[in-house]
Order: C-alpha cells, then sequence, then structure tokens
C-alpha cells in the first residue's frame, strides 16, 4: 500500500482519532465564528469531520481556511476560542491549551472542559456562557477557582462542587459569565480511578 503525505506531511492515509478529529472541529468552529464559514458550510463540514476515516479526509476540510485567520496550529495557545453548537456535544481532554477567554454558545447540547487534563498558561480563563438546555461541565483539579456569581440562571441547575485540597493556592480563576436556560452548570473534581487487583 502507497502513503501519501499532505503538503504540510501529515500521512493522509493514516486512520483518524477522536482527538483528530476535534481538533478540526474547533477550527471549522473558529473559521465559521469569523465568518469564514456560512452555518450550512459549518454544519456540512462538521458532520464530514466526525465521520472521517482518515487524516486525509480531516486535511481536506480545511485546506481552505487560511493558518494567519487566528485559527492555530496544536500547542499554540489563543486568546479567544468560540464554541457554537445545537444539538451537539463538544469535549476538551488531554493536553487542550487553556485560552484567556471562551465564548460558547449551545443549544440543547453538551460542553465539557477537563481542566485537569489542560495546559494551563493564563492565571484567569473568562467563560461568556449562553446555554439554552444541556449542559456545561467543568472537571477541575486542586487549584482551580470556579466562580459562578455574574451567571443568570432561568429554570437552570448550577452545582459547584468544591474540590479536593481546596486549600491549595489557585492556579487557575475561571470566571463564568453569561446566561443558563433549562439546562445546568456542574463543576467537579476529576473521577478516581481504582487499579485493578490481579
Amino acid at each position: 500500500m502507497s502513503v501519501q503525505r499532505s503538503s504540510e506531511g501529515a500521512v493522509v492515509g493514516l486512520r483518524a482519532s477522536h482527538a483528530d478529529r476535534d481538533g478540526v472541529v474547533d477550527l471549522l468552529s473558529a473559521a465559521a465564528g469569523d465568518g469564514m464559514l456560512t452555518a450550512e458550510e459549518l454544519d456540512e463540514r462538521v458532520g464530514a469531520a466526525l465521520s472521517a476515516r482518515t487524516l486525509g479526509e480531516l486535511a481536506a476540510l480545511t485546506a481552505d481556511l487560511p493558518v494567519s485567520s487566528g485559527l492555530c496550529r496544536e500547542g499554540e495557545v489563543k486568546d479567544v476560542v468560540r464554541i457554537e453548537q445545537q444539538g451537539a456535544s463538544t469535549r476538551r481532554g488531554d493536553g487542550w491549551v487553556v485560552p484567556r477567554r471562551m465564548e460558547i454558545r449551545s443549544e440543547w447540547g453538551e460542553v465539557t472542559l477537563d481542566l485537569a487534563r489542560a495546559v494551563i498558561t493564563h492565571d484567569t480563563l473568562h467563560i461568556d456562557l449562553a446555554l439554552r438546555g444541556g449542559a456545561l461541565k467543568l472537571v477541575t483539579p486542586p487549584g482551580v477557582v470556579v466562580e459562578t456569581d455574574a451567571l443568570v440562571a432561568h429554570y437552570a441547575k448550577v452545582k459547584v462542587a468544591r474540590a479536593a485540597g481546596a486549600g491549595d493556592p489557585a492556579v487557575l480563576r475561571v470566571e463564568i459569565a453569561g446566561e443558563v436556560s433549562f439546562g445546568q452548570v456542574v463543576v467537579r473534581s476529576p473521577r478516581r480511578r481504582f487499579a485493578r487487583r490481579g
């Protein structure tokens, strides 16, 4: 079997992982937020990204988007990250780089931000939230403080669990502002993993 490479050197025939697909969805969402894609184009490309099997299929979905447009390469710190979705789920997990600010617009979907597995480069994260239905879930290790005083809730639940080691010095302060209707904001500690006995 021959192996093809893209112009950036990626092996296009290799199988794509969940992280690869999520990364492309992030890029597409940012491009739509910057006005480079219409809502219809975004829906079409996100659907194709989520069903893509190879890195080559994913690369084709972002080939016409300029790198200089505020879409950054993996590992680079962004000032603002936008998530806009309807009836979908988004998760930031292993190794995602926490920006200074996030704008989250979600209807009847779920957004999970795992700060226990993130790369934290700033001392404050501002989240501007517009959530209708669904949930925003934050997984917070010791040293992450979450403030929800500026969050307005309509027929919604806001639950902030006290993290183990809450007396530790703050590494990151998360300030959530905006509105949540018919949904929930949940802040919890990472789940413990129990070792199997042989």
